[in-house]
């Protein structure tokens, strides 16, 4: 009795670790980031370390992991993989030129608008509805992003137009890899790995003409020892990119998206406070009010979504035997029955990340889209 008392606290404190690890290194990575665009403003070169941490870190792990490698369709490739690949590189390049240009608390809080894109670009794209409460929940994340704007001491037109682009790139990504994940059945980090190679591609060409060019002109190759600092903190940065990835997927499994959502929410005010903190932009009362408004509507975003996908599940839960027996057996007509042919069961709650989709699997029936911004 004691040994099942001691679990649940034994896999708490190992997800309250995780957690403070995923907070550490998040809230660091975007300092270094900042740190080093202040210094060394070619913010092509950080996005290209960042990429170059998934093609060199994540193949190991794949392996280590035994994660099955997984053929994808080359029309996939052509409609789906490299366009993907392309959001990928552009929002963060443009990510890491906000991060330049503004303060890492105000881009934080741009961020926070992914809800009013997904929403946005689910119902034209997909034909998606949401509920009532999902639409009211996206009043305060307006009203806290505008507040934040007109206060923000350190505002720039680029910065913020730079901010707006990644989370829309961001919120692409979000949709199209949710279909590729659903209709390949590729497991999530082998397509993040097979994205990361093909951004790569990308993200090579645009670094020889913008950043490499730029630095073989104006570059001052006598401060060496600058530079060999600026490489480590560049490495610094990639692994620190990588490594809250890694840690955010190691959360998902362990609780539920709702529990992920309200950490990674808080993990946001975390990374703001830290970055004032530490860097010590001039901010305002006002600023911050706007900044933990747009946040708590990120939460009650979350909050409606999962209300909305619970009771939507509970519409589609078998209410007899036969029903219970439905979802084994192959339908009269010969086709496939539910559990073969659909996301029913051992589905996915796909959760929505700054990054990429992660998807945690689901050991119940799941309907619609379970989508949760973060």
């Amino acid at each position: 009795m004691a040994a099942v008392e001691r679990l649940p606290v034994k896999e708490g404190m190992r997800i309250a670790l995780l957690c403070v690890c995923w907070y550490t290194v998040s809230s660091g990575g975007n300092v270094v980031n900042k740190i080093i665009l202040n210094g060394f403003p070619y913010p092509v070169t950080v996005s290209l370390f960042h990429i170059f941490s998934i093609v060199i870190f994540l193949p190991p792990l794949l392996r280590a992991w035994g994660v099955p490698k997984s053929e994808v369709p080359g029309r996939y490739y052509r409609w789906y993989i490299l366009p993907l690949a392309f959001g990928k590189y552009f929002a963060s390049v443009s990510a890491h030129f906000s991060i330049w240009k503004v303060p890492v608390s105000y881009a934080h809080t741009v961020k926070a608008t992914m809800p009013i894109w997904v929403v946005l670009l689910s119902r034209i794209i997909m034909k998606e509805k949401q509920t009532t409460k999902v639409y009211i929940s996206l009043i305060p994340i307006i009203g806290g992003v505008l507040l934040a704007t007109v206060t923000e001491l350190s505002f720039d037109v680029s910065g913020l137009i730079s901010a707006l682009a990644a989370t829309l790139c961001f919120s692409l990504q979000n949709i199209f890899s949710k279909k590729v994940l659903r209709d390949t059945r590729v497991h999530h980090l082998r397509l993040l790995n097979i994205l990361g190679f093909n951004a790569v591609l990308f993200m090579l060409p645009t670094w020889i003409l913008v950043d490499l060019s730029t630095f073989l002109v104006d570059g001052d190759l006598s401060e060496i020892s600058n530079w060999t600092g600026t490489l480590m903190l560049l490495v610094i940065s990639g692994f620190c990119n990588f490594a809250q990835n890694m840690i955010a997927f190691s959360i998902l499994n362990l609780v539920s998206p709702l529990s992920y959502a309200v950490a990674n929410a808080t993990k946001r005010i975390m990374v703001i406070s830290i970055s004032l903190l530490m860097l010590r932009n001039p901010v305002s009362l006002s600023n911050i009010l706007g900044m933990m408004t747009a946040i708590l509507g990120v939460f009650l975003y979350n909050k409606a979504k999962y209300d909305a996908n619970q009771e939507a599940k509970k519409k589609l839960l078998p209410v007899s035997a036969q029903d219970m027996v439905s979802f084994d057996k192959p339908l009269s007509n010969g086709s496939a029955s539910l559990k073969q042919s659909s996301d029913f069961q051992y589905g996915r709650s796909n959760v929505l990340s700054d990054h990429f989709q992660y998807s945690r699997q689901a050991y119940t029936m799941n309907y619609g889209s379970s989508q949760y911004v973060v």
